[in-house]
């Protein structure tokens, strides 16, 4: 699975939600022998929201709460969809981030920020819009 791809988790805390392929390691490393992949995900997606509801219940609703972990590729389903640059976040999630507690909050809250302003500020009908609405929606089965 190349970076970029959009799956889904079959397995474990986070399984049937969506996440964005950060990082992929197919040949394994000294702690993990097996290929696994870095996912940034939404475990929380952003509710419905329409013009007339206030700016505080606006706020309210487009809460998103990320995750980020390694998954073994056996744990994951691609999907057909790819993200380009808007959802670009291997300058956040990094190794080093993950390993420290302290560093792997601070990338979840910049993570959080990010996607929060993706939601809110949405482009044109066209193709990236299309696979930005897929991620924020919760996945329905």
């Amino acid at each position: 699975m190349k970076r970029g791809r959009v799956v889904i988790l079959l397995a474990g805390r986070h399984s049937g939600k969506k996440a964005i392929v950060v990082k992929q390691i197919d040949e394994g490393k000294k702690n993990r022998k097996f290929g696994h992949a870095l996912v940034a995900g939404i475990e929380r997606s952003p509710k419905k929201v329409t013009k007339r509801m206030s700016q505080k219940k606006l706020d309210r609703k487009t809460k998103v709460k990320p995750f980020v972990k390694y998954v073994n590729y056996t744990h994951l389903l691609a999907t057909r969809f790819t993200v380009k640059e808007d959802f670009d976040f291997k300058n956040i999630v990094t190794d080093e981030a993950l390993e420290n507690p302290v560093a792997r909050k601070e990338a979840c809250k910049a993570l959080k920020a990010k996607l929060e302003d993706r939601f809110r500020n949405p482009e044109g009908a066209g193709e990236r819009q299309t696979m930005a609405d897929f991620i924020f929606k919760r996945l329905r089965f």
